[in-house]
Formats: C-alpha cells, sequence, structure tokens
C-alpha cells in the first residue's frame, strides 16, 4: 500500500510538470485601457522569477527590464516587444555568499550563458479579450537566441500592468538537473517550469 501511494505521488509530481505551456490566471481588479501605445518605466517596472525543486524547497530573484512598449487597438493588445537584460539577474532569497555563487551560477553555461547571451526578448503578436481590462496574450520568448510560443495573461490594475508567466527552461537548453535531459536525479531535480511575475509602470 505504502509503495502505491509514493507511485502515485510520483506520478502526480511528474504530471503537474509536464504541461510546456501553462498559463497562470492572475487575481487582480481590472481596468478599463484605452487604445494608445504605452511605453514602460524602466526603473519601476519589475520582473520577479521563481524555480523550485522536487525536494519542495524554492529559489526568487529578479531580474531588470532594458525597455519595452505595446500598444492597444480596437480594444486588444495588437503587438509589443521587451528586452530584459540578463546579466542583471538576481537572488533575493539568500545571502552573502550563498547568493553570490547561486547568482554566478545561473549566469554560467548551466543556466543562462548570459556572457555569450545577454538579452532575453519577449515579442507580444496577438491578444483575445477575457473580460474588461483583462487580456490572453500570444507571443514568443526569445532566450539564448531560442525561440518558443508562450500564452499568459495581462491585467490592467491600479498597480500597474500585471502579467504571470510560465516557461519550460529545457526547451531554451537550460539543462542542469533537469528531468527532460537526465534521469534519475532523485531529489537533486529541478523543476523545467520557470514562473515569472511582471509589474509594468507605464507612461
Amino acid at each position: 500500500m505504502k509503495k502505491l501511494i509514493a507511485l502515485l505521488m510520483f506520478v502526480s509530481l511528474v504530471s503537474c510538470n509536464m504541461n510546456s505551456n501553462k498559463t497562470a490566471e492572475t487575481n487582480d481588479v481590472a481596468m478599463t485601457a484605452a487604445d494608445a501605445t504605452y511605453n514602460i518605466v524602466q526603473d519601476e517596472s519589475s520582473l520577479m522569477w521563481t524555480g523550485r525543486e522536487v525536494s519542495t524547497s524554492s529559489h526568487y530573484g529578479t531580474i531588470n527590464f532594458t525597455s519595452g512598449q505595446f500598444e492597444i487597438a480596437d480594444g486588444l493588445i495588437s503587438q509589443g516587444e521587451f528586452l530584459v537584460d540578463m546579466t542583471s539577474i538576481t537572488v533575493q532569497d539568500l545571502t552573502g555568499g550563498s547568493k553570490e555563487r547561486l547568482e554566478g551560477h545561473l549566469r554560467s553555461d548551466d543556466f543562462f550563458s548570459v556572457e555569450s547571451f545577454p538579452t532575453a526578448h519577449l515579442y507580444i503578436s496577438s491578444s483575445e479579450v477575457i473580460s474588461n481590462g483583462k487580456w490572453m496574450v500570444n507571443g514568443f520568448l526569445t532566450i539564448k537566441d531560442i525561440s518558443h510560443p508562450v500564452l499568459f495573461e495581462m491585467v490592467n490594475t491600479e498597480d500597474g500592468w500585471n502579467a504571470n508567466l510560465v516557461f519550460d527552461r529545457s526547451k531554451y537548453n537550460v539543462k542542469f538537473r533537469s528531468g527532460t535531459f537526465f534521469e534519475n536525479l532523485g531529489d537533486k531535480l529541478i523543476y523545467d517550469d520557470i514562473e515569472l511575475k511582471i509589474n509594468l509602470k507605464t507612461s
């Protein structure tokens, strides 16, 4: 019986990690937005990342925007483009030497190879209205010069434009302790899904 329960728990964990194009819902109160071109205020906008291990531990931090703008036309987010400075990646749940070591590791070829690929890119190609002030957005995320489609919600709120995006790091050749590339990792497994929580202040 114990073996059966353990097997069911394992299958559940694997299933949760198999969806390569998840959307994360936002729970923000939406506001009407006028047709216009919106430019982000770089120093006031934020991008938070979270990565999780099979052991239930996680790490999180920030990455800085280099630039960004998007356009609303006829009530739809019709296009947009955002550049992210991958060399700016930080870890916020650690301090001292542990923080420095993980930040260095994330910048290395085990993860995002920021010396060779210092910029990530998100392009918005179209959207559909979910409700007033909330859209389902289609786009392409480029990391390490590899592009894949992404789908995410974007909401206009009193606190700015919010979006939650989940991407599969294995699709961008980020292999370290990934079950897609390595077997029998046990409690060393790091999930492929990386969660991004985005808040945009615009002008």
